[in-house]
């Protein structure tokens, strides 16, 4: 369907609540309350999204499902496991909606290099690691496509 065709017999694009309806649709709210709240159909929500390519977007918008199953983790059924879950995932999408898998990587050649004759012979002797080694890591970050 043509987006002027569309544009003329949607009743989404009509509506004088259009804008919050996309607003809300991009944020994951469901249809089925959408349509409810708005006194349009189910099938009109998603035609409406279909031409206009607002699955493309809510797709990108995984944070904000993430963040009502989080702020809402109390008070449904999805238990300690699907919160903890769903905390997880968060905090592994970027803005952009990446999913970016965050490494500590240390390189020991470099700390035992800045370690002090005595705290070398402390290693050596006891195998006794200094307070400021065990503390030492260097987080980098790594996007998985």
């Amino acid at each position: 369907m043509d987006s002027e065709r569309h544009s003329r017999d949607c009743a989404i694009c009509s509506h004088s609540e259009r804008e919050h309806i996309e607003i809300e649709f991009l944020a994951w709210e469901s249809p089925t309350r959408l349509a409810r709240r708005f006194k349009i159909s189910r099938r009109t929500i998603y035609r409406h999204a279909s031409a206009l390519d607002l699955f493309e977007k809510r797709s990108r918008n995984v944070r904000s499902a993430l963040e009502k199953i989080i702020e809402r983790g109390c008070e449904t059924a999805i238990g300690a496991r699907g919160l903890v879950a769903a905390v997880e995932a968060y905090s592994k999408i970027n803005s952009q909606g990446k999913w970016i898998e965050r490494r500590e990587t240390v390189n020991l050649n470099e700390l035992f290099d800045r370690m002090s004759e005595e705290e070398l012979e402390a290693y050596a002797t006891e195998g006794k690691l200094p307070d400021w080694f065990e503390r030492t890591v260097v987080p980098s970050t790594h996007e998985s496509e």
